[in-house]
């Protein structure tokens, strides 16, 4: 039937159609493609053995979950003097002669073709919000080969999508290198039982600080610092200051964004608690995500003959049931509309507003079984923002609505509010952000650089989006991007600011 001879009701039910996604990919379906999954836990050696083959194929495309990571596969592969480019949302570094590239999970391609592709953390299929991500590149990437590397909590999905797929699915299972042992008694909330190399855990930028002013205060340890907010140098710069050997940054406190990349020399994992604010509530970290944290003592290559993991005051007891229970299996896996289909559904509600119109398609969409469609929070608030901003296409509007912000942020909101305004006015759009005159000395001082560098990559990635004709500063933000990255960096060196809470239980440990 001809697209004009749709009634309003056949075009609004076809957009939101999300049945069959294999099918959205016809030149991956005209394939006979081999997927291999690497499966098994953080330490194990299975992203080593997909890279291995990365790097031997005439061609390959490695999808990582962070920027960072992607950054530190294409400093690795381009030393072992294999080609390799790199594209993130905020860069893209040619390389000439390339015929491998690294790229974080969601700029990568389903139109270009390579031998071998690797899939890393591919358990992330079953994120509620980019677990779309990965579904897209495991249905859509035209390679002969694919190597997925992640736990088995979606072996049975992957099984199932290869099925429909048509594509042939071969398992290695791997295991530990090192064992992971829990050990038989809490720090009992004493910062004086620090050792070296241990990485405390935390989950909120405001504890990391809180913990490493008393780590430094009452012990003569030095604490490396990462957490999500930091950018990725900053992150890359901390990891290898806790790496060198013989210095006195001998201690690490980070969040769980160090669970996923970043090879660190960690001898012990403490976990400063088990409570986990998700967003939405206060509730206990899934013993998925723990049991992930924890893998990461005890390296292959680290000086440690075994990880360990423990607790600073209370929760041993949930971190040992968390390390012995079985993987929860995930049912089903993440999926969001594509543009086209959003265009197609906005052509039967010309009168919706963006935000009523992202609810309405996902509220109307048909799925099948194996999917979800993936929470699109962070859309709907700069939707509602971007409220105001006339003269948008419905595509430039998507496409700040994708800008990476962080929504809690009110000045990162205000510039992204800036940008749209001075797009759909001029297509002419400047950072208006100066460069900071030095190091931060106190925690008002470090935020603001943190925000400052948020906005610099969320310009260079509507620039990459929007193109360098309407965001045309994209070499003086990168530069001063760098230049920040660095003064973070040193704050973290030489600032030692007092958090907003103290703890009640420092103090001397009983003899």
């Amino acid at each position: 039937m001809a697209a004009d001879d749709l009634t309003a009701r056949d075009v609004m039910m076809a957009a939101a159609d999300l049945t069959a996604p294999q099918t959205w990919y016809p030149s991956a379906r005209a394939m006979r493609r081999r997927v291999v999954y690497h499966c098994g836990p953080t330490n194990s050696g299975k992203t080593h053995n997909a890279l291995a083959s990365f790097s031997a194929a005439k061609s390959g495309v490695y999808c990582s979950p962070l920027r960072l990571l992607a950054m530190e596969i294409f400093d690795k592969v381009n030393a072992t003097g294999v080609s390799c480019s790199l594209r993130t949302g905020q860069e893209v570094k040619e390389v000439a002669f390339a015929s491998h590239l690294a790229c974080t999970i969601e700029m990568v391609s389903t139109e270009e073709i390579y031998e071998v592709a690797v899939v890393d953390e591919v358990q992330m299929m079953a994120d509620p919000v980019r677990g779309s991500a990965w579904t897209r590149a495991l249905l859509g990437l035209r390679a002969e080969e694919i190597h997925l590397c992640g736990d088995d909590s979606v072996l049975s999905v992957i099984r199932k999508i290869c099925a429909d797929t048509g594509d042939d699915l071969l398992v290695h299972q791997y295991e530990r290198f090192k064992p992971l042992v829990v050990e038989e008694n809490t720090l009992r909330g004493y910062f004086q039982n620090i050792r070296s190399g241990d990485w405390v855990v935390a989950f909120s930028r405001k504890k990391i600080f809180e913990i490493k002013l008393a780590i430094e205060t009452y012990t003569h340890h030095k604490c490396c610092v990462i957490y999500g907010a930091l950018p990725p140098e900053t992150r890359r710069q901390q990891a290898e200051l806790f790496n060198q050997e013989h210095n006195e940054y001998d201690v690490l406190v980070a969040t769980d964004a160090v669970g996923m990349g970043l090879n660190l020399n960690i001898r012990r994992v403490v976990f400063y608690t088990l409570i986990k604010y998700d967003g939405e509530k206060t509730a206990s970290v899934p013993a998925s995500q723990v049991k992930q944290i924890a893998g990461r003592a005890g390296r292959r290559g680290s000086a440690y003959p075994h990880g360990l993991a423990t607790t600073f005051k209370y929760d041993l007891c949930y971190l040992t049931r968390c390390l012995e229970e079985p993987l929860e299996e995930a049912e089903k896996v993440g999926l969001f509309p594509t543009f086209e289909q959003l265009e197609m559904f906005a052509s039967q509600f010309p009168e919706l507003t963006f935000n009523n119109l992202l609810n309405k398609l996902c509220d109307t969409c048909r799925i099948d079984d194996t999917y979800f469609i993936c929470q699109h929070d962070n859309m709907k608030k700069v939707a509602d923002m971007l409220e105001g901003v006339h003269g948008l296409s419905l595509k430039s509007r998507y496409g700040f609505c994708l800008a990476p912000v962080n929504t809690r942020n009110s000045e990162a909101m205000d510039h992204l509010l800036r940008f749209a305004n001075n797009y759909s006015e001029s297509h002419y759009v400047t950072m208006g952000l100066e460069m900071p005159s030095g190091y931060a000395t106190n925690d008002t001082q470090f935020l603001d650089l943190e925000t400052k560098h948020e906005v610099l990559s969320m310009y260079l990635w509507l620039a990459q989006h929007f193109g360098e004709d309407n965001f045309p500063h994209v070499h003086e933000a990168q530069t001063m991007s760098t230049n920040i990255a660095d003064l973070l960096g040193q704050s973290l060196a030489k600032g030692c600011w007092k958090p907003q809470l103290r703890y009640q239980f420092i103090g001397q440990p009983p003899e």
